[in-house]
C-alpha cells in the first residue's frame, strides 16, 4: 500500500505528462492578465497534457493559481507537472527568432511585429507617433524613428511591451553602429539618421549589390554641389505610389517636403527601412564623378551612369523608349 502510494505522488510530480505532437515542439502561450483558469483551458482545450486534472490539482496545491506570469513556453515531451510548473513559475520563456523584413510604413512595421509577439499593433503605432518620448529616449522624432528598425534577424520574448520593443530596436541599431561605422559617417558630413535616409533612397533605387555603392556616391556628390537629389522614389513616396514604374512630369510638382524635384537636401525622413547592404554602401560609397544615372534599358536592374546632362538625357531618352516598346505609360 506505500508502495503503491509512493509510486502515485512520485507519478504525480516527475512522471512526463507533456501530450507529444507529430507536429513538433508546442507551446503554451499564456496571455498578460491571465488568470490560472484560462491557463487550464488552454492546456485542455489544445490537448498539450496528458493528464490536466494532475497539473491542476499539483498547481494549485504549490499556489502557482496565485502567480501565473505571462509567456510562450516549450512544452518538451519529457516535462513532468512539477518541472513544468518550476518552469512556469519562474517565468522561463523560449525566446522568440523572427525576421523583420523591410518595410515602409509604421503600420506596415506593426502588423509584422503582431505576427510574432503579443503587442497589439495599436500600442505599438501609438508609441511611435509620441514624438516627445521618442525625442527624449532616443533622439528621434515621429517621422525619423523608423531608422531605429533595422531588418533582419530579431530574438525577443513573446510578451515584450511595445517600450521593450523599441529598446530592443535601439540595441540592435546601436550594435550595428559601430565605431568604425560612426567614423565613416562623420567624414561624408551625414548623421547616422542621415544615413539611414539616403540609404532608403538606394535601397529603393536598386537590388543590384554592384550598383548600390555607384548610386550612393551620385547622390553624395550631388548633396556635396548643393544640387536636388531628384530621385524618383521620394516621388512615389509623396504620391503614395510605390507600385509606379513611370515617374511623369506632374509627379513632381506635388507638394511635398518628400519631393527631391523641388527641395534640396534629403528628405525628412526614410522612404523605407534601409538593410545593412544599403547602408554600408552609403558609408563605403563608390569615389566617382557621376552626376546622373538611368535605368538600364535591358530590364536587368542595373543603372547607366554619367557625369554629364547631355549624356543622361541620352540615356533617359533610351529607357523610355524601352518602357515605350512595353507599352509602360505610367
Amino acid at each position: 500500500m506505500l508502495l503503491a502510494g509512493s509510486y502515485a505522488a512520485w507519478a504525480v510530480l516527475w512522471q512526463p505528462n507533456v501530450a507529444a505532437s507529430p507536429e513538433g515542439p508546442a507551446y503554451l502561450y499564456i496571455r498578460t492578465g491571465s488568470s490560472f483558469q484560462a491557463v487550464l483551458d488552454t492546456l485542455r482545450r489544445q490537448e498539450l497534457l496528458r493528464d490536466p486534472r494532475t497539473f491542476a490539482w499539483l498547481a494549485r496545491w504549490q499556489g502557482y493559481d496565485a502567480y501565473v506570469r505571462p509567456g510562450r513556453y516549450l512544452l518538451a515531451p519529457e516535462l513532468g507537472n512539477q518541472a513544468l510548473l518550476a518552469m512556469l513559475t519562474e517565468g522561463r520563456q523560449d525566446t522568440v527568432v523572427f525576421e523583420l523584413n523591410a518595410f515602409k510604413y509604421k503600420p506596415q512595421l506593426a502588423r509584422q511585429l503582431t505576427r510574432h509577439l503579443e503587442v497589439d499593433s495599436g500600442s505599438i503605432r501609438g508609441l511611435l507617433n509620441q514624438n516627445d518620448y521618442l525625442q527624449r529616449r532616443y533622439k528621434l522624432d515621429t517621422t525619423t524613428v523608423l531608422t531605429l528598425f533595422l531588418p533582419g534577424t530579431y530574438r525577443l520574448l513573446w510578451n515584450t511591451p511595445a517600450p521593450g520593443l523599441l529598446d530592443s530596436a535601439a540595441a540592435l541599431h546601436g550594435r550595428f553602429w559601430t565605431r568604425r561605422r560612426r567614423q565613416q559617417a562623420d567624414s561624408l558630413r551625414l548623421s547616422p539618421t542621415e544615413v539611414h535616409v539616403l540609404a532608403s533612397i538606394v535601397q529603393r533605387e536598386t537590388a543590384k549589390k554592384e550598383d548600390k555603392p555607384v548610386i550612393a556616391g551620385v547622390y553624395l556628390n550631388r548633396l556635396r554641389r548643393g544640387m536636388r537629389l531628384q530621385a524618383d522614389p521620394t516621388l512615389l513616396w509623396a504620391i503614395g505610389n510605390f507600385g509606379v514604374k513611370r515617374v511623369l512630369n506632374k509627379d513632381k510638382l506635388v507638394d511635398s517636403p518628400y519631393n527631391t524635384y523641388k527641395h534640396k537636401g534629403l528628405p525628412p525622413g526614410p522612404i523605407t527601412s534601409a538593410n545593412r547592404q544599403s547602408l554600408d554602401a552609403v558609408l563605403q560609397p563608390a569615389a566617382h564623378q557621376y552626376l546622373f544615372f538611368c535605368a538600364r534599358p535591358d530590364g536587368s536592374g542595373f543603372s547607366d551612369f554619367a557625369e554629364t546632362f547631355a549624356e543622361h538625357k541620352r540615356n533617359a531618352r533610351r529607357y523610355q523608349h524601352y518602357l515605350d516598346s512595353l507599352r509602360i505609360m505610367r
